[in-house]
């Protein structure tokens, strides 16, 4: 809502783990080199701790960009599974063929333990990263463990990343998991940030978003530093509401009182004093940002300056027509007391499947949809991603009381989101997504006819084919006839300039989520979240 009006690219303080926005404190540098010393080590466990915020899971984001060319990486943020069930998502992620319905342990861990015999014959490390690990159970601690079995005179084949709370290192400590612990060849604990961190993280993330403007007073970091305790992610949804509050107050920056107003808001911190005023100021503010909603979260904070501030916005902006305040949405996604919370997961597929013209079989969710020429993609990210995708997403959601739940994104604009939440249909305010949704989602999108996930330069065959005729079709260009194309420099260019079109980094790879949004350009049956976005 306030980005335009602070001259900002995008916004500054999402809580997606974008590795652009990545603040490189001496503690991340740290947690970063853990990391990458694990992945070059001769397999086993690395162990990363921190509270929750603390930017564990950017780091490993970090981590993924530089990662050897020569790993296969699985990525797993859900791993409250069974033995079986962890086992089975594994195979899913790495590609991994195993028996249609099987249930047994030992023929996943057999198809495992081939996969890695093969990896390594073929010169590949395998590298299993598990976010969210103090979830796991210690059966399935030792299920991790008992896979690290498999090894070489020089190397264990499985390498096994754990991300987690501060509580599972207490976890690993119990002496039935001792033998694990043993083989953790690298740990760390992150913890957060210090004061004068705190003002080099607020200015980088700010720069990054494209603004050198000080929209956080030097003097405030202190009162920040105290408020959030250097939490990063504390920090981001401190700074994001304290800029929605400037926004609509028609501050140039964030003052003490905003900043103090922020915290009683996302930090639900209790005040003696509650005001709601709608001035002439807010009143057409709201109008310009469409969200009676976040004239409704900041009050204004003393009626003298109320009154000075409105008089100044009527002459200043005295052509804007003051409109009538829309409905405020709700703010929280509730899960419909008539369906069972168990079930969520299942009817949010079958709903995901439905908008693809499919019924949800009630199985592997990515196997189906491979075996129905789409592809699955279980990834993190925010709202931008999901509006470049412009494809519905099952996302991984939390209500008031700590409950997770899984919904179906099905429209997306500038102000609101629409779910399918169980068997309902419901619409909620963007503001309050940053509280509920975890970053976490699933889409389906069409498999283009490549071989590859990634297409490199200086390749050619089929995919560089497909990859140029793509290319030449959404820069409106005609196809040349080339045959046997080469993935040169001249390519490279086209794809960086239409990664910087779809807000995509521009490294000119051709990555997963490049050759995703290339297919998804030319897809005209495709289901949309928004139908703005023309082909797409």
């Amino acid at each position: 809502m306030y980005q335009s009006y602070f001259n900002l690219a995008e916004a500054p303080f999402s809580i997606a783990p974008d590795p652009r926005y990545l603040y490189m404190s001496q503690r991340h540098q740290e947690a970063l080199a853990h990391l990458l010393y694990g992945v070059n080590g001769g397999g086993g466990f690395v162990l990363l701790t921190g509270e929750v915020g603390a930017g564990k899971t950017t780091v490993c984001r970090c981590l993924l960009e530089q990662i050897p060319e020569s790993c296969d990486v699985a990525y797993i943020f859900n791993p409250k599974l069974t033995v079986a069930e962890l086992l089975s998502t594994i195979c899913a992620e790495f590609g991994i063929a195993f028996p249609t319905g099987n249930t047994s342990v030992k023929v996943f861990v057999d198809c495992i333990n081939a996969y890695l015999l093969d990896a390594h014959a073929r010169g590949r490390h395998t590298v299993l990263i598990i976010d969210e690990a103090q979830n796991l159970s210690a059966d399935v601690l030792e299920q991790m463990r008992l896979l690290t079995n498999l090894e070489t005179s020089q190397r264990k084949l499985l390498q096994i990343i754990l991300l987690g709370q501060p509580e599972l290192a207490t976890m690993l400590a119990q002496p039935e998991l001792r033998q694990l612990a043993q083989r953790i060849i690298a740990r760390y604990h992150l913890g957060p940030l210090t004061k004068q961190e705190v003002a080099a993280y607020v200015r980088h993330r700010l720069e990054v978003s494209g603004t050198q403007r000080q929209l956080f007073p030097a003097a405030l970091m202190g009162k920040l530093y105290r408020l959030s305790g250097g939490i990063p992610r504390i920090i981001n949804v401190l700074c994001d509401r304290a800029l929605l509050g400037a926004y609509v107050q028609g501050k140039e920056r964030v003052d003490a009182a905003t900043l103090t107003q922020a915290a009683r808001e996302v930090l639900h911190q209790p005040t003696t004093q509650r005001r709601i005023m709608m001035r002439p100021l807010l009143a057409g503010l709201a109008l310009v940002a469409g969200s009676v909603l976040a004239v409704a979260l900041y009050q204004p904070i003393a009626k003298d300056e109320a009154q000075t501030k409105a008089a100044d916005q009527a002459k200043s902006e005295s052509q804007i027509q003051v409109a009538k305040p829309e409905t405020a949405l709700p703010v929280i996604l509730e899960w419909p007391a008539a369906e069972p919370l168990s079930r969520s997961k299942a009817l949010a597929y079958a709903a995901l499947f439905q908008a693809w013209g499919a019924d949800y079989q009630g199985e592997d969710a990515c196997r189906q949809a491979e075996s129905m020429g789409l592809r699955c993609r279980t990834t993190r990210g925010g709202l931008d991603e999901l509006r470049q995708l412009n494809r519905p997403a099952v996302l991984h959601m939390r209500d008031n009381q700590g409950q997770e739940f899984y919904a179906t994104l099905t429209q997306l604009d500038d102000k609101s989101a629409t779910f399918t939440v169980g068997t309902a249909t419901s619409s909620v305010a963007l503001s309050g997504l940053a509280t509920q949704w975890s970053g976490h989602y699933t889409i389906l999108w069409r498999m283009p006819p490549v071989a590859r996930k990634n297409i490199r330069p200086g390749e050619h065959g089929p995919d560089v084919e497909w990859l140029s005729k793509q290319l030449a079709q959404v820069h409106g260009k005609t196809t040349e006839t080339t045959t046997d194309p080469v993935f040169d420099e001249a390519m490279v260019s086209q794809v960086k300039q239409f990664q910087l079109i779809e807000g995509l980094t521009p490294d000119g790879a051709v990555g997963p989520q490049t050759l995703m949004s290339l297919s998804s350009a030319a897809d005209r049956t495709a289901p949309k979240l928004s139908r703005r976005q023309g082909g797409k």
